[in-house]
């Protein structure tokens, strides 16, 4: 059987260490040998990033590209319609077939509101969920009969996360690493140093393209 291949969405405006950081954690807890980073495609109705959709795409290949853990999936930026995350989930399941584990990775805050996704119920038919420890975030879900849910969901084996397709949700023990892209944005926008929250390279494109000014 294949490894298990995991991925990991987000508008990455800009990505930094929280991403990075985070990721690089959950890999080393449960075995992981490649993550695929899929920037999503913001939909129309929804606040835009400030940076467009090629510079999205350059800070990701800037900040991983001396960190072999990571590839990068730009599938979700070209289609023309919202990137709905069980859509792109049964497109890589039929392409990967159905005895490859996948696993999809999210924070804890987006498991708090994974009720609210399109179609959330068939996500944990097409992976596992790896789920990322955030700030200030409740470890209970928000209503009893979600938590059964999770509780008839979750494992604390690792080696069934590797033996099984999907099924499966994994609350990670991974750092809380507190940055968020907002927090850098606002930084930026005041004309303070972000240099400790992401990677040189990414700081330094920023720079370049005038990106997230006073």
């Amino acid at each position: 059987m294949a490894s298990l291949h995991a991925l990991y969405g987000g508008t990455f405006d800009p990505i930094h260490y929280g991403h990075l950081k985070t990721v690089e954690a959950l890999a080393h807890e449960v075995g992981l040998q490649q993550v695929t980073l899929l920037p999503n495609n913001v939909p129309p109705h929804r606040p835009q990033p400030e940076a467009s959709t090629a510079q999205r795409v350059a800070m990701v290949k800037l900040a991983i590209a001396d960190r072999p853990l990571f590839t990068l999936d730009t599938r979700e930026l070209e289609r023309e319609t919202p990137s709905y995350t069980v859509e792109t989930l049964e497109q890589l399941r039929a392409e990967r077939g159905v005895e490859q584990p996948l696993a999809f990775i999210i924070g804890q805050d987006s498991l708090l509101s994974l009720h609210k996704w399109h179609r959330w119920q068939q996500l944990t038919a097409l992976c596992h969920l790896l789920v990322c420890q955030r700030p200030g975030y409740d470890r209970a879900m928000p209503t009893p009969e979600l938590q059964r849910w999770l509780d008839r969901h979750q494992t604390h084996n690792v080696s069934a996360l590797h033996q099984q397709p999907g099924g499966l949700i994994w609350l990670a023990d991974t750092p809380l690493v507190p940055v968020s892209a907002t927090e850098i944005r606002t930084r930026r926008h005041q004309g303070l140093a972000c240099d400790d929250l992401l990677p040189a390279a990414v700081i330094d494109y920023i720079n370049q393209q005038g990106l997230y000014r006073p």
